[in-house]
């Protein structure tokens, strides 16, 4: 048995968070490979060690005496460093970072040590092997990530490794130079050690006891989620989920290992499981329920649409010559509306109208603003009747106009648009017919 567990920027924030990511992973041997993040927020006011890499970098991009801010980057992990009472010296390191620095090695590298230095004191603490990831994980010379090469070459660089730590969120191009992951890449870090290793699960730690069935922020104490499929949790995370990386699913996914959320100061919970598939029903009908606001949404009206070969083509030919991606397409028998993100779409909008009227010649365009998307997600649904009508009565009672619904084939999801003003009216009347009802 093979464990690969990666922990985030809170459980790493102090010497003390360490010593618990350390009992956790001396708990269980089957924990052999280990993926840390930078140093996160100590407390509420704190700053996370990669925000301060950035600033310390832009700094030396503009020329200007960046030695204060690299000293307090210093001073934090030489607090861990202390209160690890640990033997190491992290000097030599900090001195090829400050000339790297001066000599404008990029954002990626000046952000990707964070989780470097980590690394090494992780590796330290534990007398676990350090690998960089710079040598393991591989982009193409177009910034995308290398899935193929950087397998074989992790699996022949871990072949007879007993135990490592390998950094998170970042890797190199062919020629050396660091290139790193969106952020939050940590995540995607563990999934490819994951399945490099056949490992027969990746636990993920964080600050929170798994996935919630809905944001907290809007959700007083939602209930969490035991057990979620793959394509669940994109369709949340699309929507908003942020606990996991939404790109951290698909290197684990095609190996079928399993993910386990779990809480580092809560070490005894469950937490979430993701998994590929499962017989286990939801506790209930749905999933989960996340959303996004800033939408717009462009209705397009044509006589006889409906019978007009290519029509939908040549709209959405007009939204792509301008660079805009939409989200929603739904359609009736004389119109089409197109959902896209208003903040990309606000600054090109006359000449996508311009361009439907030359590509597809609608009798009228008429575009809506500050709508918000919901997405009510669950595997549940499929054999459950009447999901959609609970739906719009519990929207109808709580007095929100729906101004789109749309639903896959595969019954996963069904998307709802409402205006901004009512969405968080709508994520609380949804979650109480489907979750508080049931408690």
């Amino acid at each position: 048995m093979r464990k690969v567990v990666k922990f985030g920027g809170s459980s790493l924030a102090s010497a003390e968070q360490f010593k618990k990511v350390g009992d956790i992973i001396h708990a269980d041997k089957e924990r052999k490979f280990v993926v840390p993040s930078a140093p996160g927020k100590r407390d509420a006011n704190d700053t996370k060690v990669t925000d301060m890499l950035y600033a310390c970098y832009e700094l030396a991009e503009e020329g200007k005496d960046f030695t204060k801010n690299l000293q307090a980057i210093k001073d934090r992990y030489q607090e861990i460093i202390d209160g690890l009472k640990l033997k190491l010296s992290l000097e030599n390191e900090f001195k090829v970072i400050e000339k790297n620095f001066k000599e404008k090695a990029g954002s990626d590298y000046a952000a990707s040590r964070g989780e470097f230095l980590n690394g090494i004191i992780m590796a330290n603490y534990l007398g676990y092997e350090f690998i960089d990831a710079a040598e393991v994980i591989l982009f193409a010379d177009n910034g995308e990530y290398d899935a193929e090469i950087t397998n074989a070459k992790l699996k022949a660089r871990l072949e007879g490794v007993e135990a490592a730590v390998i950094p998170g969120f970042y890797g190199a191009y062919a020629d050396g130079r660091v290139k790193t992951f969106s952020r939050g890449g940590s995540d995607i870090t563990g999934s490819i050690v994951a399945r490099a290793v056949k490992a027969n699960v990746y636990e993920n730690w964080t600050d929170v006891s798994g996935i919630l069935v809905a944001d907290p922020r809007i959700i007083y104490k939602p209930e969490g989620i035991e057990t979620i499929t793959y394509k669940e949790l994109r369709e949340l995370s699309y929507m908003g989920f942020n606990v996991l990386h939404e790109d951290a699913i698909f290197p684990v996914r095609r190996e079928g290992i399993p993910i386990n959320i779990r809480n580092t100061n809560a070490p005894e919970d469950n937490g979430t499981w993701i998994v590929e598939s499962t017989c286990q029903k939801s506790k209930y009908v749905i999933t989960g329920v996340a959303g996004k606001k800033g939408f717009c949404a462009v209705n397009i009206d044509k006589d006889m649409m409906n019978s007009e070969i290519g029509f939908g083509r040549k709209v959405l030919q007009a939204f792509e010559e301008n660079g805009i991606s939409f989200e929603h397409v739904p359609s009736g028998i004389d119109t089409m509306t197109v959902f896209v993100h208003q903040d990309e779409f606000m600054h090109k909008e006359q000449q996508v109208v311009s361009g439907i009227h030359r590509l597809a010649e609608p009798d009228r365009i008429d575009i809506e603003a500050d709508l918000a998307l919901i997405a009510v997600v669950g595997r549940g649904m499929k054999s459950t009747r009447g999901t959609a009508g609970r739906i719009f009565s519990a929207l109808a009672h709580a007095n929100v106009n729906v101004k789109m619904i749309d639903q896959g084939s595969s019954e996963l999801n069904i998307i709802i648009g409402v205006a901004n003003s009512d969405f968080e009216t709508a994520i609380k009347a949804i979650y109480d017919i489907f979750v508080r009802i049931q408690i």
